[in-house]
């Protein structure tokens, strides 16, 4: 089995002490991970080294001129363990504006679960400038191209995959924002991202600089160890 370790957090304290004692029996897993389960740090995603080249070749056109740095948000939506309104929305704009001096170029990309009072928002208050582009949702979808050409990524803390994705892209500024926002396994998932990749957004940040880290690999680790235990059975993936 292969699933993200958060999903394991109910077997810490802290994730116990945030169930109700009436569903902590029904709650699983209910014993730690033997060496049949494979825990990644982040959701498994298609973003490895050879898509993100296709995609910075199929982008080269639209994204390659762009004066630099090019900051990338991505702006999901409230889940139910990451509740947040409309003030990390208006506090988000305001921290981009605060931003812009040290950025090139701004995408701003929204998810199927952004609502629309929050995008309107985010149009209202950053729309109109020269450095800014917001994605209007029709095809072609840029996101495999931000992913290749972004020097930076500002991500809402509800969104696992994109968190996930960014955090796999190599060596590029990975900022969070809202994570104060979330509870459970959403919480821990963020703690484990600050202690290696990731960072608050504060809009004090200057998208010239860098820093290093080691990115996530987690889909390549799972398919590493499925290989390994089918050939213990005897057994081959064929390319």
């Amino acid at each position: 089995m292969i699933t993200p370790r958060h999903d394991y957090y109910p077997l810490t304290p802290h994730g116990h002490k945030q169930i109700p004692w009436f569903f902590r029996r029904w709650i699983t897993p209910r014993e730690r991970p033997d060496r049949h389960v494979v825990l990644t740090v982040g959701a498994l995603h298609q973003a490895d080294s050879a898509v993100l080249r296709s995609a910075a070749s199929a982008w080269h056109t639209e994204l390659a001129s762009l004066p630099r740095p090019l900051l990338v948000v991505n702006i999901g939506g409230p889940a139910r363990s990451c509740q947040y309104g409309m003030d990390l929305v208006k506090q988000l704009s305001v921290l981009l504006q605060n931003v812009l001096w040290s950025c090139g170029s701004l995408m701003i990309s929204f998810s199927r679960r952004t609502l629309e009072k929050v995008s309107k928002i985010v149009l209202r208050e950053l729309g109109g400038h020269s450095k800014v582009y917001i994605w209007n949702g029709e095809e072609p979808n840029p996101h495999m191209g931000y992913l290749a050409w972004a020097d930076a990524f500002v991500i809402t803390a509800d969104s696992v995959s994109m968190l996930s994705e960014a955090c796999s892209t190599g060596m590029k500024l990975v900022y969070i924002i809202g994570a104060e926002h979330c509870k459970w396994k959403f919480a821990d998932f963020h703690r484990s991202l600050l202690e290696r990749v990731v960072r608050p957004f504060t809009a004090k940040e200057n998208m010239s600089e860098s820093w290093s880290y080691s990115p996530l690999n987690d889909t390549a680790v799972a398919a590493s160890r499925v290989h390994v235990a089918l050939a213990e059975r005897g057994w081959k993936v064929q390319p």
